[in-house]
């Protein structure tokens, strides 16, 4: 009998079985990683410049939080790593939830479904953004998280601010910019 358009899988579990799995969790990394937007153009020089008026800013920072989304979170999280370096109990917990986070948001290929009803990629960083700083907070932390994430928001919102919206084109902005005509 042929097997015509199967794809061969490695039936013994041993060590090939462990480098197989190996090499398909580093190849989704790379995969899930490549989903944000290129640090290129987050950081153009030549995008950047002062907001006319508050309600420019406000603008450009809603647009931005939309657009780099992907990029705002890898920034907060590493600025919260670097303020846990001085609490071994705190980064174990943050290693901890930094996996459910690469497993919950930056690697799914496709929406998270739970009881049948999909969660907007909005709702899962929301949650997880709370749940690992209140577990950050039980360990005793808190000063150092109150503040690194006071300056990952100043980060995060002058970028935003300072970053032009006019050269951000796909199809994914184009609809967060573009009037609702339906309610979600």
């Amino acid at each position: 009998m042929t097997n015509y358009g199967t794809i061969p899988t490695s039936s013994s579990p041993g060590p090939s079985a462990n480098l197989e799995y190996l090499s398909r969790a580093k190849a989704r990394i790379k995969e899930g990683l490549g989903a944000r937007r290129p640090w290129k153009i987050m950081f153009n020089i030549h995008s950047l410049n002062c907001p006319a008026s508050f309600f420019e800013a406000m603008s450009r920072i809603k647009t931005n939080l939309a657009y780099f989304r992907m990029n705002y979170a890898i920034i907060v999280l590493i600025i919260l790593f670097l303020s846990l370096l001085w609490h071994p109990i705190s980064l174990i917990v943050f290693i901890v939830m930094m996996a459910a986070w690469l497993f919950l948001y930056f690697l799914r290929d496709e929406p998270l479904v739970i009881f049948n009803r999909t969660i907007d990629d909005r709702w899962v960083l929301a949650v997880l953004g709370v749940l690992t700083i209140v577990f950050l907070l039980l360990t005793g932390a808190f000063l150092n998280i109150l503040v690194s994430l006071l300056v990952a928001a100043a980060v995060v919102l002058i970028h935003a601010s300072f970053r032009r919206t006019d050269d951000l084109y796909d199809e994914e902005s184009a609809g967060l910019m573009a009037p609702a005509s339906s309610s979600s």
